[in-house]
């Protein structure tokens, strides 16, 4: 009865929401926003999804691309609908990105045979243009590109503020999104199998943490990549922490690294708003139980936020529990995913601004190298795998509700289009004898 009731109250918030959205026809493939919601092809989009920040990496040697389609092919098979990857490696070993402006035509048609193939499996991709963190090169590359040409900075946190670093950075986003793909044949910024770029992973700027370098960074950029792309979405890169423009910073994990989930998300060109969930990493002096109880003020914060003051759909775009935790149990692992996936959904559902989440991290099989803990390889992770898919078939019957109930709509406003196109041409004729 209780379960019964559930999807009663569920049909009946959605007949009175459904006239929200019949208005965005738009079929053409690209995801967009209206309000708190995504928008595919006029239905409302839930991401349930993953990262996997190895896909260009591996897909740049041919010999090697099979274990992508693989990735693709089991994230398919339980329902996961959005990836998460890098469009960056500066620098290093086997870069994309080799000097400013030069660039590695094997490893960005690595990158082309990710998106061809995510699209192949109905899989929308979130692209990342740079890292906060040295590997793959990260902000420190850029600084020291600068450094090699006459610049003279003290700090990586330079990345954020020196015009030649920054004009770099300009170019990198320019050549990804006027990038031809060889195996679509699709130009990246015209692709809709691309849902969103991301400014940066995790950017960090802990030399301000007043915010206001990041806040203008982000405001630079975001207007910088709209002027290139308008039909793409657009993040920041946000791992969700409070700053100055909110009394919320207590809930911050004694973490002060110059963000600002309100402030950045209100910049002119972020379409939506992302935090990711670390408990494990953030809250490390507490036991399962008080990591959990973290985890739940700090999503329902974000939730809040996302839905009464940013007015922006919100995506976790990375949560996960790490194996290489003392005492860690799957099941443990599967708690924390399992109270994601019901915050999500229990928003979801009400029609509120959680849109969706992708966790840390997926591997195929014989991929041993790129565990750091947090991996899943959903065919020897069962009870994860049973979650995530879970997780999925419930997204997707409230999208296809969503969609009967568009369709009824649309039927109604045809049959009283028809009607009253009768009643024009029959207006003054007598009826009947």
């Amino acid at each position: 009865m209780k379960k019964h009731s559930a999807y009663a109250f569920l049909l009946i918030f959605l007949l009175q929401q459904v006239c929200l959205f019949v208005q965005v026809e738009a079929g053409d493939g690209f995801i967009r926003t209206r309000g708190i919601h995504f928008m595919l092809n006029g239905d409302p989009f839930y991401a349930n999804g993953f990262n996997a920040y190895w896909l260009m990496y591996i897909a740049a040697d041919p010999s090697q691309r099979s274990k992508v389609t693989d990735a693709f092919r089991e994230a398919s098979s339980h329902g996961l609908t959005v990836a998460r990857t890098w469009a960056f490696s500066d620098g290093g070993y086997r870069p994309l990105q080799y000097a400013p402006g030069s660039y590695n035509e094997d490893m960005f048609k690595g990158l082309d045979f990710v998106i061809s193939e995510a699209r192949r499996h109905g899989i929308k991709v979130i692209l990342s243009f740079a890292n906060n963190y040295e590997s793959f090169g990260g902000k420190k590359q850029y600084v020291n590109w600068a450094r090699s040409h006459g610049q003279y900075l003290n700090s990586d946190d330079e990345f954020f503020r020196n015009s030649v670093v920054k004009g770099y950075y300009k170019n990198h986003i320019m050549t990804v999104l006027n990038r031809y793909n060889r195996f679509s044949g699709v130009v990246y910024k015209n692709d809709p199998t691309i849902m969103a770029w991301e400014l940066m992973n995790e950017p960090r700027c802990t030399s301000d943490q007043s915010g206001r370098t990041i806040q203008a960074w982000a405001t630079e950029m975001a207007s910088y990549v709209k002027s290139i792309d308008r039909n793409h979405l657009l993040e920041v890169g946000l791992e969700g922490f409070y700053g100055q423009t909110t009394q919320r910073r207590n809930l911050n994990p004694n973490f002060d690294i110059g963000t600002d989930f309100i402030a950045n998300n209100r910049i002119p060109g972020i379409d939506f708003a992302t935090a990711h969930a670390y408990p494990d990493q953030w809250v490390t002096n507490s036991n399962d139980q008080g990591q959990l109880s973290f985890l739940n003020n700090w999503l329902d914060s974000h939730i809040q936020d996302a839905q009464y003051i940013l007015r922006k759909p919100l995506l976790i775009t990375e949560f996960g529990k790490s194996s290489k935790d003392s005492g860690f149990s799957s099941y443990q692992r599967d708690l924390l995913y399992n109270t994601v996936y019901y915050k999500i959904y229990s928003s979801a559902k009400r029609g509120g601004a959680a849109a969706g989440g992708l966790f840390w991290q997926l591997l195929s099989e014989g991929m041993n190298s790129f565990g750091d803990g947090y991996e899943i390889i959903l065919s020897q992770n069962p009870s994860t795998a049973n979650l995530i898919a879970q997780q999925s078939h419930k997204l997707y019957q409230i999208r296809k509700i969503f969609a009967r109930m568009r369709n009824v709509q649309r039927w109604k406003r045809a049959k009283a289009a028809r009607r009253g196109g009768w009643t024009d041409r029959n207006k003054g004729k007598r009826i009947g004898n």
